[in-house]
Order: structure tokens, then C-alpha cells, then sequence
């Protein structure tokens, strides 16, 4: 059967609503406060949300949903059909095969109007197409798909066992199993979109409510984290990840407590819509993750530089970076990174407490002489943190060369926003035309922190080569007198 068979296209967006609602309030245990309700918001491009009927005091309690319906490892059926131990995949592929078995399931699955309001089209980076991500070309967030290892974790953790339980995981319309070329795509699309509300939607079960805000579910490649054996198990929370996000107007917070509680964390006035909030992400990793973009979160973008471009910049050959002396030192120290994130700041901020103290050292490390460099090896301790005119100079440079990998400059995508802005404003932007704007948007956001970055670098650079100079020309005074 196809998925589209499991899951009938709904007579109407509303009815969907409806029938998810009347299925979720219906189970033992749901508390859904009465001044809330689902509304429809496509005309303001954000899906569904939850809007307040009447004012809402702070601390109120919003909806809670009981622990027996998070859809989950241990609520579900799977792991008693399978002679496997589900929870040795890890959280992120147990939670991604009952997923997969519970959207096979159809309407014998007992989330199945849950999964008919979750959606199945994603804008999330892990669907662009190569001339899509090359908007984003210059952006670190690319590195962060991991698409391919993914795929490979897919493909060795969970194939083997859907192709062994054909029972249990029966093949969508069009491939006969999950085997071949056809059936291998079939699994990986099934995968890809579980795996994308994992990423976006998922709850860690069990930690407390300062320990997880917010949806998480997030490793910087493809769906899991490289200590994926030390993270809680993950769980999706029916309702909860209805509400849109907004880093300015969050109004409302999931407790975990007995149940899961989603509760009031300010006064709601009469029609405002509740928003949740995914924390101070950059918009590169809002698009990564949940596949949109809001200027709300352009106060956490951030640019990353990689380790290659400052020792580029800094004269290290490119070959076997790593085996620098300066770098040798730093690892060994455990003092060295791939990339270094420098945040969005204000021109008033002093460099050095914008900068992060590791950039600061490895400039540091960088800009010593080959003398220096052992001296400093000899006491086994980094150096300390400075910023010179040497220091300065090799980021100016990364800067620089951090520019040149971007196929545009800043003024070029300011135009083109200017241009896509007043299409958008009209009507929502659809495919391609979406994902231009929302790549330009993290363009810009990028780009201002370096164009910022270089005007600081250039004044003090200034300011320090004319107090070198008048130093020079001081001695220079002395020694003739």
C-alpha cells in the first residue's frame, strides 16, 4: 500500500485538526485548558498553531499530555515483535524505527491521527537539491547536513532489520520489498522524513525542565550526535510541537513533570497566538532544523571560520593541516577546534570579549616565533591571550578569505531580498523562490557579523600601526639625541 493510502488527504485542513483534537482529548490522562484553540495560519505561512481564546494569566497550564502517549520506544508495540534489543540502536534510530513501523501501521498504528497533523514535506536542508544548497554556498551550515552518513546509518542500522520483518514493516505501493536500487529509495525517503521530525519535534524523556527546554534531538550530522549512547531516550509529544516558535514573543514552555505540561510563562492576551521557543539558534541552524527562517532570530546568527582558512591566512601550508607545529601543540593541549564561532555583536563590544578565548589562543599560537613556540612548549601551558597586531592581522586575513567563499557579496543579496520581499508579501513564496529567500537571509545575517568584524579589524589595525609608528619615530628621536 502507499503512505498516501495509510494516510487519506484530509477533506479539509480544519477536519484534520479536528479529528487529531477529538482523538488526542479523548484519551485518559489529556488536560486541554478551553481557552485554547488550533488555528488554521497557512495565510501567515506557519501551518497550524494554538491561539488564546481569552486572556491567560502567567503560569497557567495550557494542555498536558500524559507520559503513555508520547510516542516512544517504550510505548510502543515494535520491540515485542522484534527479537532485536530496540534500545541498542540508541535513541535516535530506536525512536526512528518505531517511526517507521508506526507510519507503516496506518490507521491500526495507535498515533495515526497524530502522524495525519505532523507534515511530510520539509524545507529542511536535508532536502535541497545540489543547486539549491549552492545558495548557501560560503556558509558553514552546509558541513552540518550530513546527509550521506545519514544515509549510511540508515542503511546499516536500520535496513537490515525492516528487510527481515517484511511482516512488520510491509513495503509502500510501487516496490515490492525494501530491497534494490527502488526499494532502497523507497526506505530512505520513509527515513529521511521520520528522521526530519525527530530532528525538529523531538522531546529528550526524562530530563528536567532546566535541562530541556525545548525540543532537542539535534547532532551537527545527519540525525545523531557522536555521543548519542550518553543522551536520553527521545520521545514525539503530541501537541506540544504544534505550537510555532518565536525568539521575541515566546510565551509558553513544556514542563516535564508527572506529565508532559506545556504552561503560560507571561500573560497571553485574547488572540495572540502561544509560541514555544527553540532557544538562541543562529537562522542557519533554524533552516538546518526546522526548515524556516525568521528575522526574530537574526540577534544569535553567527559566522563559524574554519581552522583551514586562519592557518591559510596565517601562511601554514594547507596540506595535512594538523601537523603544524603550532597546531600539534594546541591539540596536544586539547586546545584546538575545526571552526570558530564569533556571534553577532554590537560595534561598541571590545574585540576580545567577542572573540572565543579558543580563536583567541590560537591566533595567539599562530603569531608566536619559532623560539617563542618552544619556549612556550617547554612549560606544557598555552600562552597568554592577546590581542596584537600580529593576532589581528591573521584575522583580518581569515576574514577576508572567509568573504571570497560566498558567490555573492553583501550588497548584491541585499537587492535580492529587496526583490523577494514585496513577492513574498503578496503571497507566500513557493518552493525554489522559498528556499532562495531563506538561503539569502542567512547570507546577509553571516555577512554582516564579517563586514563587522573587518570595519573593527581595519580601525584597530589602524590605531595600532600609527601608536607603532609614533613608537618608532620616538626611538628614533632618543637615539639621535
Amino acid at each position: 500500500m502507499s503512505s498516501t493510502s495509510h494516510f487519506p488527504d484530509p477533506v479539509s485542513f480544519q477536519k484534520q485538526s479536528n479529528d487529531f483534537l477529538g482523538w488526542l482529548t479523548s484519551r485518559p490522562g489529556v488536560r486541554m485548558n478551553s481557552n485554547i484553540r488550533m488555528a488554521d495560519l497557512r495565510s501567515l505561512n506557519a501551518g497550524r498553531g494554538v491561539v488564546a481564546q481569552t486572556d491567560i494569566p502567567e503560569g497557567e497550564e495550557l494542555f498536558a499530555i500524559p507520559r503513555c502517549l508520547i510516542l516512544s520506544v517504550q510505548n510502543s508495540k515494535l520491540p515485542e515483535l522484534l527479537s532485536q534489543n530496540v534500545d541498542e540502536l540508541g535513541p535516535w534510530m530506536s525512536l526512528m524505527l518505531v517511526m517507521i513501523y508506526e507510519y507503516l501501521a496506518g490507521e491500526k498504528s495507535a498515533w495515526y491521527q497524530y502522524f495525519k497533523v505532523l507534515p511530510r514535506q520539509f524545507d529542511t536542508l536535508m532536502f535541497w537539491s545540489p543547486s539549491e544548497l549552492q545558495e548557501l554556498q560560503g556558509s558553514a551550515v552546509v558541513d552540518k547536513i550530513g546527509k550521506q552518513g545519514a544515509e549510511e546509518s540508515i542503511l546499516e542500522t536500520i535496513a537490515p532489520i525492516v528487510r527481515a520483518n517484511p511482516s512488520i514493516f510491509p513495503p509502500i505501493e510501487g516496490v515490492s520489498s525494501y530491497d534494490g536500487d527502488a526499494g532502497t529509495q523507497a526506505l530512505l525517503h520513509i527515513a529521511h522524513m521520520v528522521g526530519s521530525l525527530i530532528l525538529a519535534y523531538a522531546f529528550d524523556i526524562g530530563k528536567t525542565e532546566d535541562e530541556d527546554e525545548d525540543g532537542d534531538g539535534d547532532g551537527e550530522d545527519g540525525y545523531q550526535t557522536d555521543e548519542e549512547e550518553e543522551q536520553p531516550a527521545k520521545g514525539m509529544v503530541p501537541m506540544a510541537d504544534l505550537l510555532n516558535a518565536d525568539a521575541d514573543r515566546n510565551n509558553a514552555r513544556l514542563f516535564q513533570e508527572e506529565d508532559f505540561v506545556m504552561k503560560a510563562i507571561k500573560p497571553i492576551a485574547a488572540g495572540e497566538e502561544i509560541f514555544n521557543d527553540y532557544g538562541e539558534l543562529p537562522r542557519a541552524d533554524l533552516l538546518r532544523r526546522y526548515g524556516y527562517v525568521t528575522d526574530n532570530y537574526a540577534q544569535y546568527d553567527v559566522v563559524e571560520l574554519s581552522l583551514s582558512n586562519i592557518c591559510q591566512a596565517a601562511g601554514l601550508s594547507n596540506d595535512d593541516v594538523e601537523s603544524q607545529p603550532p597546531l600539534e601543540f594546541l591539540a596536544e593541549l586539547d586546545f584546538l577546534d575545526d571552526g570558530y564561532i564569533i556571534p553577532r555583536f554590537s560595534s561598541e563590544d571590545p574585540l576580545p570579549d567577542v572573540l572565543p578565548d579558543e580563536l583567541l589562543l590560537l591566533l595567539k599560537t599562530l603569531a608566536l616565533s619559532p623560539e617563542q613556540l618552544e619556549q612556550q612548549k617547554s612549560k606544557n601551558k598555552p600562552p597568554k591571550l592577546a590581542v596584537g597586531r600580529p593576532e589581528m592581522s591573521i584575522l583580518q586575513k581569515a576574514v577576508q578569505l572567509k568573504c571570497s567563499q560566498y558567490a555573492t557579496n553583501i550588497e548584491l543579496d541585499q537587492g535580492l531580498l529587496a526583490e523577494l520581499n514585496p513577492m513574498d508579501a503578496t503571497g507566500p513564496l513557493e518552493g525554489s523562490q522559498r528556499r532562495l529567500k531563506m538561503a539569502v537571509s542567512v547570507r546577509i545575517g553571516e555577512k554582516e557579523i564579517l563586514q563587522k568584524l573587518s570595519t573593527q579589524l581595519d580601525r584597530l589595525l589602524s590605531t595600532k600601526r600609527s601608536a607603532d609608528d609614533e613608537e618608532d619615530s620616538r626611538r628614533t628621536k632618543a637615539q639621535r639625541t
